[in-house]
């Protein structure tokens, strides 16, 4: 960046949404990190009118296949075994052989993109390590050091779970889709776990459908922690967990799964919860802030704190200025997304943001609406792969 280039911003007039309330203090950027006191080349942002509200961390992601069709039909199936079962027969698909013939690294790439439209700035990428993860300018940061097997069932895929977890340090995540499903082989499966003597304190379990109350007492019990996918598990199986529980002790984080079998993004995720209301708003933005950060050992994120990473959305304010404002806000509605305090996608009108980090734009649409997104996320083939995304016009 160049010297004449602003390195940080303050952000006037904005008042601050966290799942622990709401303060009238907003944060100063300074360089990635939020700060007491902006750096002497700060761009001032008018933000009266608007909260900011942490980037979003989520919890549960295969990135690489936000592309690919879901299995047709509406079959409910009594655990995920089953259906990736009937999923063999859908990967002869030509839509479906289409999208896998896209290079890994793009789709990868495009599943960042997808999650950085709607807020979200951290993901748990659940699957083998890509070199493709580490680039510089990936869109999203990514969960790190942390130890993973996919399931205890199924396929043999990724890291056995045995050596898998007794590789784990004790203080970092170790993460498992465990009874995902309403059957007995589902409801089984925590006991399992336990008999490998994989249940512990930093043990994370994606989807827990069959964990029943006695297996959700359980983990709050040991300390353990599950991350809830609601839409994926209704569309898979029919049924999904009763998130109060967990969710009273902080020891409940919340994914998107992939469109493979879930939301469109962890936003839509949101919106679901609250038009179900199956949990209040303050607790539901903790499962993807706060609460997340400590299930997942990252305390940098999910935070308007002085030092935390920058991440943050603006959202013009609607009427109440506290954690409902997010209710009903999808993509578009965003004023501006920020990953590591430099502005990734915002309106039009804070053009003068990005001329002030020094950031080129291109001028895009989403989902109708005109946007300015950063020219290194406009890659047209990662583009190509995203529904509602599309460039406008000319580079900035």
């Amino acid at each position: 960046m160049s010297a004449r280039h602003a390195t940080g911003a303050v952000l006037r007039g904005a008042l601050s949404v966290t799942a622990q309330g709401v303060s009238r203090h907003a944060p100063a950027l300074s360089g990635a990190h939020f700060a007491a006191r902006p750096p002497r080349r700060a761009v001032e942002i008018d933000l009266r009118g608007h909260i900011v509200v942490p980037g979003l961390i989520n919890g549960h992601e295969h990135l690489q296949v936000n592309c690919v069709p879901p299995l047709p039909g509406g079959t409910v199936f009594p655990n995920s075994y089953a259906w990736i079962d009937a999923f063999q027969a859908h990967f002869e698909a030509p839509a479906v052989k289409a999208a896998l013939a896209v290079p890994k690294a793009v789709r990868l790439r495009h599943g960042a993109l997808k999650n950085l439209l709607a807020g979200t700035t951290c993901v748990v990428h659940h699957d083998p390590w890509h070199d493709a993860l580490d680039a510089v300018d990936f869109p999203v940061s990514l969960l790190r050091g942390h130890g993973w097997s996919y399931a205890l069932g199924g396929p043999s895929y990724g890291p056995p779970v045995r050596e898998s977890y007794a590789a784990t340090p004790s203080d970092r995540p170790w993460i498992i889709h465990l009874a995902e499903g309403s059957d007995t082989t589902a409801r089984g499966e925590l006991d399992a776990l336990e008999a490998l003597g994989c249940f512990a304190a930093n043990s994370v379990l994606v989807h827990g459908v069959g964990l029943g109350e006695e297996g959700m007492a359980r983990v709050v019990a040991r300390g353990a922690a599950v991350v809830w996918c609601p839409a994926s598990n209704r569309n898979l199986l029919g049924t999904t967990l009763d998130p109060r529980v967990l969710v009273a002790a902080g020891r409940l984080a919340l994914g998107s799964d992939s469109r493979l079998s879930g939301a469109r993004d962890l936003l839509d995720e949101m919106c679901g919860i609250r038009e179900r209301d199956e949990l209040p708003a303050p607790a539901l933005l903790g499962t993807v802030t706060t609460d997340a950060a400590r299930i997942f050992g990252l305390p940098s994120h999910g935070s308007l704190a002085e030092g935390a990473c920058a991440n943050f959305m603006v959202i013009a304010t609607r009427g109440g200025a506290d954690a409902s404002a997010l209710d009903g806000i999808r993509r578009a509605d965003l004023r501006a997304v920020v990953h590591e305090g430099r502005p990734c996608i915002a309106d039009p009108d804070f053009a003068h943001w990005f001329d002030a980090a020094g950031i080129d734009t291109v001028p895009v649409t989403l989902d109708g609406r005109p946007k300015l997104v950063d020219a290194r996320l406009a890659d047209p083939e990662v583009m190509a792969l995203e529904p509602g995304f599309e460039r406008a016009g000319r580079m900035h």
